[in-house]
């Protein structure tokens, strides 16, 4: 045998793998030439591979050796998220999400171990009762970040990064996932590439850090909760007093100018201004009504007016820790992609960010594959 493969065989850690490559187990069977009952007994820890599929296994899962043979001891579960668009969302593509968690945290916590990141500091609020106790805090979330209740945020992105949260993406796991955020020692937020709009991804960053301030502990999804996230993101967005004070006031037919000068001052949607307006009650039924069906006929449902003056922001954390890596610590970073049992591929699948060549006067990790 190999000597590698005297290294135990974690069924677990073959299933993380799955799941990251997003393959079920009749496709992953396929590619590698056994049975997805086999599969199965593999990940169950009933049966463990010869060292050809288990290096069939690797160069099709874009891992190495040292993947399988070392436990996940504290993987991501579902009930770890908190996800948008929970009810229509398969439970493999859940699945698929709570597996790049795992693989996130795994890497951030590499991160932190060489780097000094910021701190993680989110407020603690009781769970809320009342759409009021929500606005007050988020409210107090503003507050307790310094940034005041008579601003636009610039920056939504910075505000949760500051935090101490890490901003990632996933490109291509499912439309049907908004966002979502994984409360852990140090919270992660995802959200999905499918939305462009500026504004629509801001009030995602700000739906999560609801979330995380809100609901530790408790299970989200349900209908309650996503209420009183989108509530939060409003009042932390658009706090009700400038809101109260901004927002254009009519007898009956919108002031549609007004209310894209707030979209643009502001960073929010104006379907998100329409619904806080309602939520305030400075429009009633109707009026809500009649500026959704507004935004509908003028094909402004996914993609309003005035969205490509909003720049997009960028999530930095995970970007800047590790380039600083790449230009400080090359070794380093090596060390991180070796000990997980990544190859840089699947490294640049999960992070975005792309593994700059070997030097070629230091002598490769074990079990590192280009």
């Amino acid at each position: 045998m190999n000597e590698l493969y005297l290294r135990p065989f974690y069924g677990e850690k073959l299933r993380l793998a799955r799941m990251l490559a997003r393959l079920s187990l009749e496709e992953l069977g396929k590619l590698v030439g056994v049975s997805r009952q086999f599969l199965h007994q593999l990940e169950t820890g009933a049966k463990e591979p010869a060292d050809e599929l288990r290096k069939a296994l690797e160069a099709v899962l874009e891992v190495t050796e040292i993947f399988f043979g070392t436990s996940n001891l504290r993987a991501v579960q579902t009930e770890d998220c908190h996800f948008r668009r929970l009810a229509t969302a398969p439970r493999s593509i859940l699945a698929q999400a709570a597996a790049r968690g795992t693989i996130l945290e795994t890497i951030v916590e590499a991160l932190d171990g060489q780097l000094r990141l910021p701190t993680v500091n989110f407020p603690e609020a009781a769970n809320p009762i009342s759409f009021e106790e929500v606005e007050k805090i988020a409210e107090n979330a503003r507050r307790y970040w310094g940034l005041g209740l008579d601003a636009p945020i610039t920056n939504m992105t910075r505000v949760v990064e500051n935090a101490g949260a890490v901003v990632a993406h996933f490109d291509d796991i499912s439309d049907r996932i908004d966002a979502l955020s994984i409360s852990r020692r140090r919270p992660i937020i995802v959200r999905s590439s499918a939305k462009v709009a500026a504004v629509r991804l801001r009030f995602d960053l700000a739906h999560e850090a609801g979330h995380l301030i809100m609901h530790q502990g408790i299970i989200t999804g349900d209908k309650f909760t996503e209420g009183q996230a989108h509530r939060f993101a409003s009042a932390f967005l658009i706090p009700r007093k400038a809101f109260l004070k901004e927002f254009p006031r009519t007898r009956r037919l919108l002031d549609w100018n007004g209310i894209f000068t707030m979209k643009l001052r502001w960073g929010v949607s104006v379907r998100a201004i329409l619904r806080r307006a309602f939520d305030l009650g400075m429009i009633d039924a109707n009026q809500y009504r009649t500026g959704n069906i507004h935004l509908t006929k003028t094909g402004q449902t996914k993609v309003e007016k005035f969205d490509s003056e909003i720049k997009p922001e960028q999530a930095e954390l995970m970007q800047n820790a590790l380039t600083y890596l790449e230009n400080n610590d090359i070794i380093g970073l090596y060390g991180i992609i070796s000990t997980i049992g990544m190859t840089p591929r699947l490294f640049k699948k999960i992070t975005n960010f792309s593994v700059p060549p070997f030097p070629s006067n230091v002598v490769k990790f074990t079990g590192f594959k280009l």
